[in-house]
């Protein structure tokens, strides 16, 4: 019998609770024996249920009971998962967890403690939720030498573009329904500002190039600036806008963002509405696949949780090599990416159509009935030639008495 320890009894904790109960058999015909959990860690008691004799509320019980081979964290955030986590591993006990926060802030220092005790350290769930992700890439694409990982990964932020793309919500309408729903917090900032999404491809970025990701070295942008009036111009274009967090690999350079971008029906993840996650991973030789599913949520999260588990249940007594080495990555200056531009003016188009062509060059120009106001998408140009460009329109619209009203980064 393989004895756990689960620390902080939430969503996710209490999740994998029923995920060992109700598979248990299914679970030990695959190890080949029982995982049983024997302690539950939380700062509350739970009396009258059927893990009231499991909880603890000291910490050191974990660390230093001999008995304890795999320890489940799901309690989030840095403190005290990071030191629970640290101490554990110090201690030569196997860990799982769905924490991102802690796997992009000290995941280069925990799996190089879990290489020395040779224990492991898996976290699956950290990224994409119910989706498999992270052991595809270091399994079934061993062989290949990723390009791109490109993904819609927070579940939050779809379902408020959804809701603005298929209904006309406002943000801030659709925004509250999500929380209503229970879909975002009511401090939704690491949602909808793109924090949560940036630590996932961070994660993800340091899986592909087996090198120590930054987070906080990539650019980061949200979706509290888009409007419905940006949705009614791209329903007129036949495109969608989405926050992707994308990382490439281009000859010797990584470029890694989160941004809203705007992208056609052609695009394999303009399909992916809702609550629901995709992330496209694109290799040298196999090409593009796609990951599809629940990224967030009770059950699909403790599913991949208990999928850890019973990896790291088959491997008790040797390390599976998983992750990245210290050696830190370099991405490249946001300046230098390239893209396609989404920009709405203030005013009618005519008046400043060589203005606009000064500027930009050729471009593809849009209205909307009843607004006093133009859209042009641009060509493929840098980020850097994108700025000068809109620094000079922006100053020659200020005599005018114009404005740039949006600007939305497009793969179209």
């Amino acid at each position: 019998m393989i004895k756990v320890a689960i620390m902080g009894y939430g969503t996710i904790g209490s999740g994998v609770c029923e995920v060992l109960e109700e598979n248990q058999k299914q679970i030990a015909d695959y190890v080949g024996q029982e995982i049983q959990v024997k302690y539950i860690l939380d700062l509350r008691d739970f009396p009258g249920t059927a893990i009231e004799n499991k909880v603890i509320h000291d910490f050191s019980v974990i660390a230093e009971d001999q008995e304890i081979q795999i320890v489940v964290e799901t309690m989030g955030g840095l403190n005290p998962a990071y030191p629970f986590v640290k101490s554990c591993l110090e201690a030569g006990k196997h860990v799982v967890t769905s924490n991102k926060a802690l796997v992009a802030a000290h995941g280069t220092e925990l799996l190089e403690i879990a290489r020395q005790r040779q224990v492991n350290f898996q976290f699956e769930a950290s990224v994409g939720g119910g989706i498999p992700i992270i052991r595809p890439l270091y399994r079934c694409l061993m062989g290949e030498r990723i390009l791109e990982i490109t993904g819609i990964l927070n579940g939050t932020t779809n379902y408020i573009l959804t809701k603005m793309d298929k209904e006309g919500a406002s943000f801030n309408g659709a925004l509250k329904e999500a929380q209503d729903l229970g879909y975002a917090e009511r401090n939704p900032e690491a949602d909808v500002e793109g924090h949560d999404t940036c630590r996932k491809i961070a994660i993800l970025t340091a899986m592909a190039t087996k090198k120590e990701v930054n987070y906080q070295d990539i650019y980061t942008e949200g979706i509290t600036k888009i409007t419905d009036i940006d949705f009614k111009y791209a329903a007129k274009m036949g495109t969608s806008i989405k926050l992707f967090g994308s990382s490439r690999m281009e000859a010797d350079q990584v470029f890694a963002w989160v941004a809203p971008v705007m992208i056609g029906r052609e695009h394999p993840l303009y399909s992916v509405s809702d609550v629901y996650n995709g992330i496209l991973v694109r290799g040298n030789m196999l090409g593009t696949t796609m990951y599809y599913g629940s990224g967030a949520g009770k059950l699909p999260t403790a599913s991949a949780v208990v999928a850890d588990i019973i990896e790291e249940a088959g491997h008790l007594d040797n390390h599976v090599s998983l992750g990245w080495s210290s050696e830190k990555l370099d991405i490249a200056p946001m300046e230098i990416s390239c893209h396609k531009y989404f920009v709405r003016v203030s005013g009618p188009y005519e008046p400043k159509k060589q203005l606009i062509e000064q500027c930009f060059g050729s471009c593809q120009i849009m209205t909307l009935e009843g607004l006093n106001e133009c859209a042009l998408l641009t060509e493929k140009m840098s980020e850097k030639q994108f700025k000068e460009a809109l620094f000079e329109l922006e100053e020659k619209l200020g005599g005018m008495y114009q404005e740039v009203l949006q600007t939305i980064r497009a793969q179209l």
